[in-house]
């Protein structure tokens, strides 16, 4: 058998630019605000793809992402990437009261970034998304807007919250619905992953959960992305949206919120009760930039944060 020997090219610009998969993980983070959470996450929410925060109502999932994108404009050394972002809500009202609120805790812990007459406000982009289909049709708002956009500080970040509301009541539970969510789904996460990718962005969107009934009732007995069980308020619980959505995301942070007894607190003429309280208790991580994946528990350190829009989106100062 002969064998056939190719020369070798005498034109090194014409062979491929193959990478290691150590340049594949991302690089620049930015600070959720949270030491813990940053800590385990190697630094916070990575670039260059879509970081999903999973919990039920009451969680926290607002006021990380309001906390992201008010850090997003520290400077790198402080855990920010200098960015301003664009914040598009799907549940009414936005929390404008907190984000101020928040705003004006930044400024205090970090005096030397924000002169006394900058509002971190100002670099932080409202718009409000009714539908999945609005929030498809304005994509290419959203591209215009980062590629032209004259603000402050460059566009970096894009938090939507949340994904489920646009879809969970929208959509029916019939084989024809199912397909086109599932296309809006790869639609809408194609794109932003090209954004991610394109403009080097930190990309974040908010889940809700459902619960997890047993075996045999039905679809959402499947579990995704989890170890042996995720559970909130002393219910199993597994991400709202499916299979198909758990495809379209590149990290997953599960938040849980459980009931607690904060002891004797009041009297009547029965002496002494007891009152108990719901609060985030703990976090998981699905990271396929982490080694290791495993359940922590934690005492939540959150600590929120504002902006406002501009090109056609409205300034959360307003």
């Amino acid at each position: 058998m002969s064998q056939v020997q190719s020369e070798p090219s005498t034109h090194n610009n014409l062979r491929p630019a193959f990478m290691t998969p150590q340049k594949l993980l991302p690089v620049e983070k930015c600070s959720l605000g949270c030491p813990i959470l940053d800590c385990c996450m190697g630094g916070g929410i990575p670039c260059n793809s879509i970081t999903e925060i999973v919990a039920e109502s009451g969680s926290g999932k607002t006021q990380l992402c309001l906390q992201l994108s008010l850090r997003a404009q520290l400077p790198p050394f402080l855990g920010g990437l200098s960015a301003s972002s664009l914040y598009l809500y799907t549940e009414f009202p936005f929390p404008t009261r907190r984000l101020h609120q928040l705003s004006s805790s930044l400024q205090c812990q970090y005096p030397q970034i924000f002169a006394s007459n900058y509002d971190p406000c100002d670099s932080i982009f409202l718009q409000s998304v009714n539908t999945a289909d609005q929030l498809l049709d304005i994509m290419p708002q959203v591209e215009s807007f980062l590629e032209n956009s004259k603000t402050r500080l460059p566009v970096r970040v894009i938090v939507i919250d949340s994904m489920a509301a646009l879809f969970r009541a929208e959509f029916e539970n019939t084989a024809s619905d199912l397909i086109r969510r599932s296309s809006l789904f790869f639609k809408i996460s194609g794109k932003l992953k090209e954004f991610a990718k394109r403009f080097n962005l930190v990309v974040l969107v908010t889940n809700q959960v459902m619960d997890v009934v047993d075996s045999g009732e039905g679809v959402n007995e499947v579990r995704i992305g989890n170890l042996s069980g995720m559970y909130s308020s002393g219910r199993r619980v597994c991400p709202a949206l499916g299979l198909s959505w758990a495809n379209c995301v590149n990290s997953r942070l599960f938040l849980s919120k459980d009931e607690y007894e904060s002891g004797l607190v009041g009297g009547g003429e029965k002496g002494l009760w007891e009152s108990t309280d719901k609060r985030g208790d703990g976090f998981t991580l699905f990271l396929p930039h982490i080694p290791l994946v495993c359940p922590v528990t934690f005492v939540p350190q959150f600590e929120l944060l504002f902006t406002s829009l501009h090109g056609g989106f409205a300034s959360a100062k307003k």
